[in-house]
């Protein structure tokens, strides 16, 4: 498990989970970056997932865009074919999240939920199974 005092990053099986918290810097995006790929790496041979819990982060500067599009350049190139992003509706964090991360593709889909439960559901559903039953507990 990876952990920053603004995120926490942990494999379980082949989903890659993360928790982020607090506002973020260029730096806070590059130190996530960094650690999402070590943590993935093992992942990239074949399909994987990604549930990322964003309630209790706090938006970036506009310097974490470049970064975050760069990482999921590399995500999309490297097999990750789902993710599930789970946070409370927020149209500002919404909208700073459209700017940096794709929709869908013809070989990736993202989706938004309000509770980690119908996130996790969905994943499994798609034959990502996961041990962890809840983000707040796991991280």
């Amino acid at each position: 498990m990876k952990y920053n005092p603004k995120f926490t990053i942990w494999l379980d099986n082949n989903v890659l989970i993360a928790m982020v918290k607090g506002s973020w810097t260029e730096q806070d995006a590059k130190d996530y970056a960094r650690d999402f790929k070590a943590s993935a790496t093992p992942l990239t041979g074949s399909d994987w997932a990604h549930i990322v819990y964003l309630d209790n982060w706090q938006l970036g500067a506009p310097e974490i865009e470049p970064v975050v599009k760069d990482l999921v350049s590399w995500c999309l190139q490297n097999s990750l074919r789902y993710t599930a992003q789970v946070y409370c509706p927020n149209m500002v964090k919404q909208y700073q999240l459209d700017r940096m991360i794709i929709d869908n593709s013809s070989q990736f889909e993202k989706r938004v939920y309000p509770n980690q439960q119908d996130a996790f559901a969905w994943l499994e559903s798609l034959g990502f199974g996961s041990q962890c039953q809840s983000l707040l507990k796991s991280g």
